[in-house]
């Protein structure tokens, strides 16, 4: 098997090695997928798609990304490296595939960083009971984000690693606590309630008027972000074992989560409540429980901590991607120097917060562009299934001699995954059609700027990954 890091590619120091544990790992990969931030987002949305056969939709979804998950993990048994998706379908398939992978990666992961940046100054003002779309109290919240948690990522894996521990353990917790105490609600019979049913876990919901197509496009957008376990997979112990494990956790427990969350809060009290309050559910379901506006701030606190994580790891992510990719050359040389004092890419760090700002100010200040903003955050769930479509058929074209070598290697590595591929494809191609011209349009800029990308390392940068060759397993090796 490959054993290469970008680190020797590059020739520059190397990120520290053995850093950080399959707990912390599964941590990060939770924290990109958000659960609290998920659970605000979409708890109304599952309601009005499946007819409150959300907790069935979301068990259901678990299972392709788990198979999404394992082909990752068995990707990263042979080569383990920061690059992950795009060094993975470069070597596999084609170099110009992997380029364009590495960049909707690193595309998906910044833009879809924007959306908790740009959501932590009301979550913050909530807390203390005051305005939430107040514009520069909002700015100031964001910069102030950006800036601390692009420090922590500078200074080093294990500090962040610790960071999202601690933040994961309280607001895990406070979500467990809260949909446990709405389920008990639920089941006690409060006046306003909906009683508990079986249909929940019907996928049609209720009298089977839930829409399968609309709350499977919801559900895999939900799961999205456990793949940031592979992106620090240098700085991982074990680093060809462990992340893919973390990866598969990540997936479960966020599965997890999300069924009890959505399980316990959506009967609380009538959909038009909850719809009414749509834009802070979660914040309107504590004040309900707790009969107090104490619920809902703590709730608020918790929905707080989940956006300071996932953009606390959307930045660390994001310049370990571009890190990875720009050690071949086919991005400035400059994003992959590594600190010598700190082990981590800070200039890739660096650069990523500052766009990250950029946006960020820019979707604040400016109302008029929002609108244009909001179909490019839309489109990141797409990028996301994109590439953990083409990630899947690299391990079936990797592996594609011990898909045939026996039964089980055939299920596991080649029937599964590629049924995982035709379920994602088809929830993003159903996005596509259903989705707005202009928001289109944005997605076709994506894929624009990543084939002028591709000519600028190939001819500009004269990157030596277009020179890869391609690989495949071997009857010799494990």
């Amino acid at each position: 098997m490959t054993e290469q890091t970008t680190a020797t590619i590059a020739g520059t120091t190397r990120l520290e090695p053995d850093a950080i544990s399959v707990a912390q790992d599964t941590l990060i990969g939770l924290a990109d997928t958000g659960p609290t931030v998920s659970v605000s987002f979409t708890l109304v949305l599952l309601i009005a798609a499946t007819a409150y056969g959300g907790p069935g939709i979301l068990v259901l979804t678990a299972i392709p990304m788990l198979i999404i998950a394992n082909a990752y993990r068995r990707l990263n048994l042979w080569n383990a490296n920061c690059g992950a998706s795009f060094e993975w379908v470069g070597r596999a398939i084609n170099p110009y595939l992997g380029y364009m992978t590495g960049w909707l990666m690193l595309a998906g992961t910044l833009f879809g960083t924007l959306t908790p940046v740009t959501a932590l100054g009301p979550s913050v003002l909530a807390v203390f009971n005051s305005t939430p779309n107040s514009q520069w109290p909002n700015i100031i919240i964001a910069t102030i984000l950006v800036a601390v948690m692009a420090t922590i990522s500078v200074v080093g894996i294990r500090i962040t690693a610790r960071t999202q521990v601690a933040i994961g353990v309280i607001e895990y917790v406070i979500l467990i606590v809260f949909a446990v105490w709405g389920l008990i609600w639920v089941l006690g019979h409060h006046v306003g309630t909906l009683h508990f049913s079986a249909s929940w876990f019907n996928p049609t919901g209720i009298g089977d008027k839930g829409g399968l197509v609309g709350a499977f496009l919801i559900a895999v957008f939900m799961y999205t972000g456990w793949d940031g376990t592979l992106y620090v997979n240098e700085e991982v112990k074990h680093r060809r074992e462990n992340p893919g494990r973390a990866a598969m956790l990540a997936v479960a427990i966020a599965m997890l989560l999300f069924v009890l969350a959505q399980t316990g809060l959506q009967g609380v009290t009538s959909y038009k409540n909850l719809n009414n309050n749509s834009t802070s559910p979660l914040v309107y379901i504590g004040n309900l429980l707790t009969g107090s506006s104490h619920g809902g701030q703590v709730l608020a606190f918790a929905l707080a901590l989940s956006i300071i994580a996932a953009t606390g790891v959307g930045i660390l992510l994001s310049a370990r991607i571009a890190y990875g990719i720009a050690s071949y050359r086919a991005l400035p040389g400059s994003l992959a120097d590594v600190s010598p004092r700190f082990k981590t890419p800070a200039v890739a760090t660096v650069i990523a917060s500052l766009i990250l700002l950029a946006l960020g100010w820019i979707y604040l200040l400016t109302t008029s562009v929002q609108n244009a903003f909001s179909y490019v955050l839309d489109n990141t769930g797409i990028l996301y299934a994109t590439f953990y479509c083409v990630t899947a058929l690299a391990a079936v074209v990797y592996y594609r001699r011990r898909v045939m070598s026996n039964w089980r290697d055939l299920l596991t590595i080649g029937i599964l995954p590629i049924a995982a591929i035709a379920f994602l494809g088809y929830v993003a191609v159903k996005s596509i059609l259903s989705a707005p011209a202009a928001q289109n349009y944005s997605l076709l800029g994506f894929l624009v700027v990543g084939i002028f990308l591709i000519f600028i390392a190939r001819f500009g940068w004269k990157s030596e990954f277009f020179k890869i060759k391609r690989e495949s397993w071997k009857p010799e090796e494990n």
